[in-house]
């Protein structure tokens, strides 16, 4: 039976049987080969859970640098990095991708609708993780669209946690004013078919550059993300929240949007100025070309080799 929206944190599996939308076969490999971890999401043990996905370098390839810590974007999982993260395992990098409180497989923070009320239970995670920064950085922050707001908030709130921080196609920049991205509703659609057809929609709207690369996977890999979204409303990614963070930043900041990321049409050198004057000129810029907001999906072969860059 079709349903519009869970109402509780649940696995890959069960959305696909009550959506009607088979999981993807890259997916379930990649779910398979993961090591599934759930962190609490503060001190008290009825505090609810985080769900955690891991990968480690394949044998034979050293560990690069620190572990990286990937945010994904709103309405979506750790399944926003599909593409990108057997390159950088046999790259040498270790993998820990958050599911963040209120999507995916995670719980909701209690009373919590947004990204502010998600920066105590990522901090409480990454040390239940990685251990306890109270020297040394323990990774680095990656964070894709809402995720990228995420980090940088969590950076600027936890400076002792991450060794340099890389924003991709963040929100929170206070340029919204004139532009917008006309999404359909689909929760209400009656039928499979009618629903997809909205999320066709939307992908190309929003997400990819070129419309001809919504393929199946990336169809159905949308729809069981946005079927586990339970933070409709969240508005802090249309303020300045991000720009104002980052001026309390300390540490490396990288910068990767695609050249036509709707979220900034036409104005990603002014976007390049204002990030730059609130990073005090210390900001890696990166643009890359022929692509959307999810870069990572749309040319992740590019993608790893501009993040790689952005982290050397």
């Amino acid at each position: 039976m079709v349903t519009s929206a869970v109402e509780a944190a649940c696995s890959l599996e069960q959305v696909s049987q009550e959506q009607g939308v088979d999981v993807p076969p890259a997916i379930a490999r990649l779910q398979a080969t993961a090591q599934r971890v759930q962190t609490r999401l503060g001190e008290a043990a009825d505090s609810g859970a985080m769900i955690w996905h891991g990968w480690q370098p394949p044998a034979g390839v050293a560990q690069r640098g620190l572990p990286l810590v990937l945010l994904h974007g709103g309405s979506g999982s750790w399944t926003h990095w599909l593409r990108v993260i057997q390159p950088l395992t046999e790259a040498g990098y270790s993998l820990w991708l958050a599911d963040l409180p209120g999507f995916g497989e995670s719980d909701g923070v209690p009373g919590g609708m947004d990204v502010d009320t998600m920066l105590e239970p990522l901090a409480y995670g990454i040390r239940q993780l990685l251990g306890n920064a109270d020297s040394d950085p323990v990774c680095d922050l990656v964070g894709f669209s809402f995720g990228g707001m995420t980090a940088g908030l969590l950076a600027a709130e936890h400076p002792e946690l991450a060794r340099r921080l890389v924003v991709v196609g963040a929100p929170g920049m206070g340029m919204t004013e004139g532009r917008s991205v006309r999404l359909l509703g689909w929760r209400h659609l009656q039928g499979l078919e009618a629903q997809m057809q909205a999320h066709r929609h939307n992908i190309a709207a929003l997400m990819l550059h070129d419309a001809a690369l919504i393929d199946e996977e990336t169809l159905a890999l949308h729809a069981l993300n946005v079927a586990r979204d339970r933070l409709p409303r969240r508005r802090l990614s249309r303020t300045d929240v991000l720009a104002r963070a980052l001026t309390r930043i300390k540490v490396p900041v990288a910068a990767i949007y695609g050249e036509h990321d709707p979220l900034y049409a036409g104005c990603l050198a002014e976007l390049q100025l204002l990030m730059q004057r609130q990073c005090l000129g210390a900001l890696d810029w990166q643009v890359m070309r022929n692509v959307g907001h999810w870069v990572q999906h749309e040319d992740p072969a590019t993608f790893c080799a501009t993040l790689q860059e952005a982290l050397s």
